[in-house]
């Protein structure tokens, strides 16, 4: 296990419970480590994820690559309805006003992610996490090798360029992350979300604010109900047109959840109304049921405690958890991922 039971504490923060690590000192043995930045290596011969899946038992039964990833116009349809009517956001649309719902979607007039894919090129992509494994570590140019790069949150690029490379391609959050990473990681340079000709962005549907803020930014209106009334969108996304952005489908983020990151928090009454899969997770799962190839950067691994929270931190800061994640079970299946061959997972030891 990542971390063992008795060295989590709880914690009251910023109105979530929180545990930490009690022996910040605490550091893994390099030797555990399984793959360093050769393993990377982005010539390395093609493989079909799908083919490394149905090698493994396991993982032949979870992989559903039927379940639809992304919401559209045709995804408001009475057979969906009467499925997701039941279910909150994430994993549902219970409570959404209809007419929102509907007007919402009506706008997004695609179900893939990709536009233009050439039958039979293989996609190779690269999934970037915000961890602190990533200072230092020169995977800037393997990163933009990929054919598509997927950022999230406070994803700063300016000043760590040769380490985490320089493209977006697509770029994940909810609006509360989003509005949050502005905050928070303004002073460590996110001053503004990744902007450039090839930037789409993703939208996790984690309540009604995304159906409204995705909505308003389509039409380059200001946001007019809710949280983010009086927002304007283009502010933080320029002008887009619609096929610039994407909505994760709540059926997605459920089978995602169920399947894979389960965690014992959902039967917790103190937190299983706010637990859900971390942005990182779905967007790495998004490339997973998407991709062909996928290789994910900064990313949990064993020896997380040996680095700092972010690569952009200017001071070095701990890890620590927040309830509404499991970032320690995340963790443990990227590994597991890894260990079968379905994912390359970028690890190193803190002295390389």
């Amino acid at each position: 296990h990542f971390l063992p039971p008795e060295s989590l504490i709880w914690i009251p923060v910023r109105g979530h419970l929180i545990f930490t690590y009690q022996n910040q000192h605490h550091r893994r043995d390099p030797d555990s480590i399984a793959q360093n930045s050769s393993s990377l290596d982005p010539k390395s011969p093609e493989r079909s994820l799908m083919k490394e899946v149905r090698k493994h038992p396991v993982f032949r039964r979870k992989f559903q690559f039927s379940v639809p990833v992304l919401q559209w116009a045709e995804s408001f349809a009475r057979p969906t309805w009467e499925q997701l009517k039941k279910r909150k956001p994430p994993y549902g649309w219970k409570e959404l006003p209809v007419n929102v719902l509907d007007s919402t979607l009506s706008l997004l007039k695609s179900s893939d992610l990709f536009d233009g894919r050439s039958p039979g090129r293989c996609i190779r992509r690269a999934v970037v996490g915000n961890g602190g494994i990533l200072r230092g570590s020169r995977q800037g140019m393997n990163i933009d090798s990929h054919d598509f790069v997927f950022r999230m949150n406070g994803a700063v690029i300016t000043g760590f360029e040769e380490d985490v490379g320089t493209r977006t391609s697509f770029y994940g959050f909810t609006t509360n992350t989003l509005k949050h990473a502005l905050s928070w990681y303004h002073d460590d340079g996110f001053t503004e979300i990744p902007q450039s000709p090839e930037t789409k962005y993703i939208f996790i549907p984690s309540d009604l604010r995304d159906y409204v803020m995705i909505a308003a930014a389509i039409r380059g209106q200001t946001v007019s109900l809710g949280t983010d009334r009086g927002d304007r969108p283009w502010e933080h996304f320029g002008h887009q047109a619609a096929e610039n952005f994407r909505l994760l489908h709540p059926g997605f983020i459920s089978y995602v959840t169920h399947k894979f990151l389960s965690s014992p928090r959902l039967a917790d009454v103190r937190v299983r109304e706010m637990y859900m899969p971390s942005t990182g997770a779905l967007m790495l799962m998004t490339a997973l049921h998407t991709c062909d190839q996928v290789s994910a950067f900064g990313f949990l691994t064993r020896n997380y405690a040996s680095f700092s929270d972010h690569y952009y931190d200017s001071v070095w800061r701990p890890l620590k958890f927040y309830a509404n994640h499991d970032l320690p079970m995340e963790g443990e299946l990227w590994e597991e991922l890894y260990r079968h061959r379905i994912i390359m997972l970028y690890q190193r030891s803190a002295d390389s």
